[in-house]
């Protein structure tokens, strides 16, 4: 029997979930099938609508290697593993003459822990283990949690937190759950034979595709022992947040509060001596914080660098006293060990990485209003690990809606520790970038308008012009607006100025969870949803619900963000535009994501605004506008208004 074509298995597919072909999914997956073949890398950019799953399903499914698929967000795992794969795998069963098995993989702590379960948690003040469910009150919700937890311990087959609904507090799942590091095992836990997490390890390895997350992936990579089977190929979906995401696993921080847990858990299983010193170096970490004034550290202060070797010697005797002594009078000693080790070392390696001063770090101070200060440690870059680690030996697919800013791939490339496409030499990864475009007619579907005549945002005070402007677009929209701020302050303003001006519903986040808000927005088309960074990518309303997306700023970083400052600072200092390569950038990824809310099926319309005239005026404003979709673009304001009016009446009617 012939090897079936790969537009013959793109039709199986795209008809099996009762999809339409598209062009940009046929060339997406050509250029997915010709990388996978030819052990080469890939980036594409393919728009809302165009099918991108199944783009690189099935070419990675016809390759018959294993694959690993990462992405962002929850919603893209569930889809894959619940709707996409099923669908795919049935489809070219048939055709492929083979059944691919596919497995979801994540980190340890998001399995329900058996022993954690029926033995008890370590307790911090105490000798031993507590019964959790003995210690919460059956009437509170951390009480009536646990009970719903345990319940659901005898019917699930997964323990996988995320096919618990409705879901528990984190307080509740940090009951029955363990970081890998306070694991004891499978070969020393009395469980190890029916662990979750050791059971969904074992189905990623016979699968042919392993779904998992962007965090997972970083550790695999960071961590040096594999997380993740042996694979040949990886497709990286929702490209666009990689970065962020390794650079938050790569990020250590300290906090007297975890540094007093770590003192408390390991008190009763050391020596006094050890013991002691532990807690007097603690005493003194936590005087240093009181004083802290958040910022950036370009050379650690000389209190801080005390405090800190004080605690990393300390750290390091109680590691020693811990692996050396043993105590039966404390009740399942190997846990309680195992929890207060997990601790204690994450302790020691924070201080040590940051004592130790590497030129490649930054380290800062920061301040919460709920958990007062800490101090945080980020890689300057992660682009060098990325290169490494990422694209060596297996072909790598990057693909998400935003991955060409200001007319090319390199900017995201060089994020990833790629050289510009097409450069040649030693060691230096090949690669190639392919837009498949949007199956939307963007400059028929949308209207980019730039309130030019606006006045400059300032760092602090209210922009009483940008209110009135909002509130004119609003009324002409008849609601219908997803406003997305620059910070929670801003949109908390906006939301109270509004409320009072007009009868239309306004919802902020905050005041409900994500997930009940958009679907309140959603159901009622008179209703705006105001809100912060998680509302520019994680909105999906197609419909007359949202046919005006508003941006109040452009989004760049803070200036007085630590590690945003240290990168621009550094590519500076190299002979980069450092403004362009790290503050354009980042505000140009989350304008091109704010943007894709507007047009999410073919029969959306409605008008991008954004009410900053430095996208109309400043010299980096055409960068910014070239990563946007390509709406029709005015700075007119009375066209704007006809616009949304004409928009909104033509929605009433077809209602």
């Amino acid at each position: 029997m012939t090897k079936p074509s790969l537009p013959e298995l793109l039709h199986a597919a795209v008809t099996a979930v009762g999809g339409t072909e598209r062009p940009g999914q046929v060339s997406m997956a050509e250029a997915v099938a010709e990388a996978v073949d030819d052990n080469a890398h890939l980036l594409v950019q393919a728009g809302t609508g165009t099918g991108k799953s199944l783009g690189y399903l099935v070419p990675a499914l016809a390759h018959g290697e294993r694959v690993v698929v990462a992405t962002a967000t929850l919603a893209l795992q569930r889809q894959l593993v619940e709707r996409d794969l099923p669908r795919t795998v049935d489809a070219l069963h048939p055709l492929l003459r083979r059944r691919p098995q596919f497995a979801m993989l994540k980190g340890r702590s998001n399995y329900l822990c058996l022993h954690r379960l029926h033995e008890g948690a370590p307790q911090d003040e105490e000798e031993g283990l507590f019964d959790q469910f003995e210690a919460a009150a059956p009437s509170s919700k951390l009480g009536q949690d646990l009970l719903r937890l345990r319940d659901w311990s005898d019917e699930t087959e997964t323990g996988d937190r995320d096919d618990l609904t409705p879901g528990v507090s984190d307080r509740a799942w940090a009951q029955i759950s363990v970081s890998s590091r306070e694991c004891l095992g499978a070969s020393k836990c009395a469980y190890g034979a029916e662990c979750f997490a050791e059971a969904a390890r074992e189905r990623a390895k016979l699968a042919d595709v392993v779904v998992t997350n962007h965090a997972l992936l970083a550790i695999d990579a960071i961590e040096g022992a594999p997380v993740l089977p042996q694979h040949e190929v990886l497709i990286v979906d929702e490209a666009h947040e990689l970065v962020s995401r390794v650079t938050g696993v790569a990020t250590g921080e300290l906090t007297p509060g975890q540094v007093n847990r770590a003192v408390r858990r390991a008190a009763k299983l050391v020596n006094e001596k050890a013991a002691d010193a532990l807690l007097t170096a603690s005493e003194g970490f936590e005087r240093v914080l009181e004083l802290a004034l958040p910022g950036r550290l370009e050379e650690v202060p000389e209190d801080l660098g005390y405090a800190l070797m004080a605690l990393r010697d300390a750290a390091r005797t109680v590691i020693s006293a811990l692996g050396g002594t043993r105590d039966k009078s404390v009740q399942d000693e190997d846990a309680v060990r195992k929890q207060a080790m997990a601790s204690v070392e994450s302790v020691h390696s924070v201080a040590e990485r940051i004592t130790q001063g590497s030129e490649y770090d930054v380290v800062w101070y920061e301040r919460h209003d709920r958990f007062g200060a800490s101090v945080r440690v980020a890689p300057l870059s992660v682009s060098g690990l990325l290169r490494e680690k990422l694209f060596a030996e297996r072909s790598v697919v990057l693909t998400s809606a935003t991955l060409k800013l200001g007319g090319d791939f390199n900017g995201v490339g060089a994020s990833l520790g790629l050289a510009p496409e097409g450069t040649a030499g030693e060691d230096v990864p090949q690669w190639k970038g392919l837009d498949v475009g949007s199956p939307f007619d963007y400059p028929k579907q949308g209207i980019l308008y730039v309130a030019r005549h606006l006045a400059l945002p300032g760092r602090e005070g209210s922009r009483t012009d940008m209110l009135d402007e909002l509130a004119e677009l609003v009324e002409a929209a008849g609601g219908r607006t997803l406003g997305l701020f620059s910070s929670m302050r801003a949109a908390q303003a906006a939301a109270e100025e509004l409320r009072g001006r007009q009868d239309k519903p306004i919802l902020l986040q905050g005041e409900e969870t994500l997930g009940e808000l958009i679907k309140n927005f959603a159901a009622d088309p008179e209703t705006c949803l105001f809100g912060t960074l998680s509302l520019w990518q994680g909105v999906d309303v197609p419909g007359p619900s949202c046919q005006l997306v508003v941006m109040d700023r452009i989004p760049f970083p803070r200036p007085d963000d630590p590690l945003m400052s240290a990168r621009q600072k550094a590519v500076e200092e190299a002979g980069g535009n450092g403004f362009m390569a790290v503050a354009a950038t980042h505000a140009a990824l989350l304008m091109a994501q704010g943007a894709g809310r507007l047009v999410r099926a073919t029969g959306d319309k409605g008008v991008v605004a954004v009410l900053d005239p430095r996208l109309a005026n400043a010299r980096y404003g055409s960068y910014l506008r070239a990563s946007l979709p390509d709406f029709w673009y005015t700075t007119d304001r009375n066209q704007a208004r006809r616009s949304l009016a004409a928009i909104d009446a033509a929605a009433k009617a077809a209602q």
